[in-house]
């Protein structure tokens, strides 16, 4: 017997028995979506390399350890997309888009890390993300939040994640706290790990990201951003609060909460949870007004965020508001030779008659009992039963298989009419 091939390491199947889950979810999104009026944009899962070195820079850790990048045939440098905002902006820059105003997209699909795989995290997994490109006020940062808060409101995970806040300010305000931080980490070089202390000169900011417990006293006495921002980059932030509070949506403004690249500016964001153990966030986003120039576009503000589906199907999971996969209206058995030809025919007629019927088919014969067994494994409510009497008589005799009610034969118009009703009672 020759060796059995199985899926990578890091990558998963979603299975038959699980993808319903994931679609109720894309469901939702689209719905939100289109509630704010955002355009669906889909980009390429294989870009140029240099954009992501290029908008995440070469240094960093998902650029230096965990990109899927190879040579082509073609000898160019070309890498699995580690996100997609670069892929969007790259898109808007192409094609034009900048030139026609304000822009809103939205995007899901498969983004590739090759980090150590762990609950939740994969390396291919899926995400879900927003694009604004063109809008330079607080008001589409609020817009972008509420959102994503609606679509927790949707999703059933509104009581099951926090929004946690903060700005970072003006590229220059953010410039000199970056020095600010740096010469205060440097004078305590001796208590920073290995991590913290590589990224002293290539990511300071990053370093308040840590979670060594050894040195959060360290990063607890550490120069606040607020401390280095402009009256107008405090009130726009206030401003934004202020709208999130009229609007009634809870957040928690976090000092620590930064972004190693630069840039970033003004208002970041992530949407965390307690219910998933070390993976709390679960959304992250913020304004990115540097980021379009740098990739060679005109100046343009953006803002956006990005959901990981794999952890958004846990917490949804954890919180006991998963989705039952649809189950068929109704199970057709087919009882001898004649009725297992010419019921199939029966099978399109009723998927024609009756529009979002789900109608499973028993295919293959066998007797009776083994029909309706299978049948009423289906989940089915109905059962309906073809044989040579029905073909002769000109109908189908209607089981209910979850009501005990007794089975009667029906003309094909009166059974049309009850699957009809069947399909438009469902919510």
């Amino acid at each position: 017997m020759s060796q059995r091939i199985e899926t990578l390491r890091g990558m998963h199947d979603v299975l038959h028995t699980e993808v319903h889950a994931w679609q109720a979810f894309e469901a939702q999104v689209r719905a939100v979506m289109s509630a704010y009026a955002y355009q669906e944009l889909r980009t390429p899962m294989l870009e140029n390399t240099a954009l992501f070195k290029r908008s995440l820079g070469a240094a960093t850790d998902i650029v230096e350890k965990e990109m899927f990048t190879f040579v082509d045939r073609d000898k160019r440098s070309i890498s699995l997309r580690p996100e997609n905002t670069a892929s969007c902006v790259r898109s808007a820059i192409q094609h034009g888009y900048l030139y026609q105003g304000p822009l809103r997209l939205w995007y899901g699909g498969p983004m590739f890390r090759h980090e150590r795989p762990q609950k939740g995290r994969y390396r291919q997994f899926h995400q879900v993300g927003v694009e604004a490109f063109g809008f330079a006020d607080p008001d589409i940062e609020f817009e972008i939040i509420a959102l994503g808060e609606r679509l927790w409101q949707a999703l059933g995970i509104a009581g099951h994640i926090r929004l946690e806040l903060n700005t970072l300010g003006t590229a220059e305000e953010r410039a000199a706290y970056r020095e600010t931080l740096v010469a205060y980490f440097s004078a305590h070089r001796r208590q920073l790990d290995e991590d913290s202390a590589r990224r002293l000169q290539s990511n300071p900011l990053r370093i308040l990201d840590s979670k060594n417990a050894d040195m959060q006293a360290l990063l607890a006495d550490a120069p606040k951003l607020w401390d280095s921002l402009g009256d107008a980059s405090r009130v726009r932030f206030e401003t934004l609060c202020a709208m999130l509070k009229s609007a009634g949506i809870g957040y928690q403004i976090v000092p620590r909460l930064v972004r190693g690249l630069d840039y970033y500016t003004h208002t970041v964001f992530e949407w965390v949870t307690d219910s998933l153990g070390a993976q709390g966030a679960v959304c992250a986003g913020g304004r990115y007004d540097g980021l379009i120039e740098q990739l060679g576009g005109r100046p343009t503000p953006g803002i956006g965020f990005a959901m990981g589906v794999e952890r958004l199907l846990l917490l949804i999971e954890a919180g006991g508001v998963g989705v039952a996969p649809p189950q068929p209206h109704a199970y057709l058995l087919l009882i001898g030779e004649r009725a297992g030809a010419e019921g199939m025919v029966i099978a399109e007629k009723l998927r024609d008659a009756v529009p979002g019927l789900r109608l499973q088919t028993q295919c293959g014969g066998g007797s009776m009992k083994s029909q309706m067994k299978r049948a009423d494994k289906s989940g089915a409510a109905l059962a309906l039963i073809v044989g040579d009497s029905e073909l002769d008589d000109n109908s189908v005799t209607c089981k209910p298989l979850r009501e005990a009610r007794e089975q009667n034969a029906l003309s094909f118009d009166e059974l049309t009419e009850t699957l009809r009703g069947i399909v438009a009672a469902e919510p």
